[in-house]
């Protein structure tokens, strides 16, 4: 079987087998050529010492030099070239203490964490996959190298990528390799904020994100996002729903695009429900409160997870606003006041993630709110074609402006803007510079003598 390679890496991979030396593209590379995928990097493992890889190549980096890895650039293009390596003892569930090289390929392969990942290639003697890890790509599942407990023991950041690698390519995780992750679950306590957030947001954003319940199932959101579990374990005995919070937070995800943003808010736009929920006499459940509840728990998740501050402000405005829009008949005015508050920018996300709302929800009365939606939509599009103002600084009249008709800057004028805006809100005819005008000498006037 032949495996396409860009040619830098079959340059890099001829001069050291040239030269002596053993070299292969490996790990992901391969695993993502062999399923028709262009993968972001290009990892080449060699027999060569890191000392003599730099004296064959113009260009390197010591990236990694501790661990055997050099970077080789070609061009403005780096490549990754690490001598095989036998790891040392692991201290901390993420890195190996030392590490020592080794001639052999296969106590390379031997280290690497899912046969998937552990085979090797170069075009002179194919494919090196001593751990039947195309069988297992064939078959569509991940299982560990070796014994799946050592694995995890050594990093457990793995058992969360097991999760993440079925999400991405719809594969099932062989059953050794879940025993294990059901047993040593709790050891992803050791791993880094930024590090659980890489693999969540991968996990997510995938084509399948309802593998975030297998991840439940297995005991690693019980470490690392406890309130889903709260979400997976509280009913919604309502009309309006059909799964309990967490499945219902699957849908939704399911219906929204892949962007990180959009993907957190739905997984996060309901996570108050489970402190918020009443039950009435009748059985019902409710869940009063939760959206303005959820913006401060999303925040407290979202800093947990050391997303960045753009990010967490966007998701927690997102989470408070999510059920904006049920009220029914609302009016253009009061849209336009929402719209305001809400922030003109974060509408288009917003309405993503009602419709997703909506479609996670049951059948009842699916038909009217999707209505309601569309005529939010609509309403939207004929403000934005008509270009009504929605903030201060969309007013046709600014503070040197105020100040030539003898309205002093500071509080007075923010009052007098702010009065501008409600009634251009209510009435967007009047947003013009003669009106407004008028309407701010009226109203700097009157604030006086009150």
């Amino acid at each position: 079987m032949k495996v396409w390679m860009p040619e830098e890496a079959k340059y890099i991979i001829n001069t050291l087998t040239g030269h002596g030396y053993e070299a292969y593209i490996v790990g992901g590379c391969v695993r993502d050529s062999l399923l028709g995928r262009t993968p972001e990097d290009w990892d080449i493992t060699t027999s060569a010492t890191p000392k003599q890889v730099k004296a064959l190549f113009r260009r390197t980096v010591d990236t990694g030099i501790a661990h055997g890895t050099v970077t080789v650039m070609i061009g403005k293009v780096g490549f990754e070239v690490t001598t095989y390596r036998i790891d040392g003892v692991y201290v901390d569930h993420r890195r190996p203490k030392d590490v020592t090289f080794t001639a052999s390929l296969s106590e390379d392969l031997r280290r690497r964490d899912f046969t998937m990942n552990a085979m090797a290639y170069n075009d002179a003697e194919g494919m090196i996959d001593i751990f039947h890890g195309m069988e297992d790509l064939q078959r569509g599942v991940i299982r560990c190298v070796g014994t799946a407990r050592e694995r995890f023991q050594e990093d457990a950041l793995r058992m969360l990528r097991a999760v993440r690698f079925a999400a991405q390519r719809d594969f099932v995780i062989a059953e050794d390799t879940r025993r294990a992750i059901r047993e040593q679950a709790e050891s992803l306590r050791a791993i880094s904020a930024e590090r659980i957030q890489a693999e969540l947001t991968k996990l997510i954003t995938s084509d399948h994100p309802e593998k975030l319940i297998e991840a439940y199932e297995l005991g690693i959101t019980q470490v690392v996002l406890p309130e889903f579990d709260a979400m997976m374990e509280t009913p919604q005995h309502t009309e309006h729903h059909c799964y309990d919070v967490g499945r219902h937070t699957i849908e939704v995800m399911k219906h929204v695009d892949p962007k990180p943003v959009l993907r957190w808010a739905a997984l996060l736009h309901d996570v108050a429900k489970p402190l918020c929920r009443t039950t009435d006499a009748e059985g019902a459940d409710h869940f009063y409160g939760h959206p303005a509840k959820g913006k401060e728990m999303a925040h407290a998740v979202l800093r947990r997870m050391k997303l960045d501050n753009e990010t967490v402000h966007r998701v927690e405005r997102l989470v408070e606003w999510h059920d904006f829009g049920l009220q029914g008949n609302l009016s253009k005015r009061a849209f336009r006041k929402a719209l305001h508050h809400m922030g003109p920018d974060l509408f288009e996300d917003y309405s993503r993630l009602r419709r997703a709302d909506i479609l996670g929800q049951s059948g009842y009365r699916r038909e009217e709110k999707l209505q309601e939606w569309n005529r939010m939509s609509q309403m939207w599009r004929e403000i934005q074609e008509d270009g009504e103002c929605l903030s201060v600084k969309e007013l046709r009249i600014d503070g040197k402006r105020l100040m030539e008709l003898g309205i002093p800057a500071g509080p007075e004028m923010g009052k007098v803007l702010n009065d501008l805006l409600e009634q251009v809100l209510d009435c967007p005819e009047k947003n013009t510079k003669e009106e407004l005008e008028r309407l701010a000498v009226q109203d700097y006037l009157q604030n006086k003598t009150e």
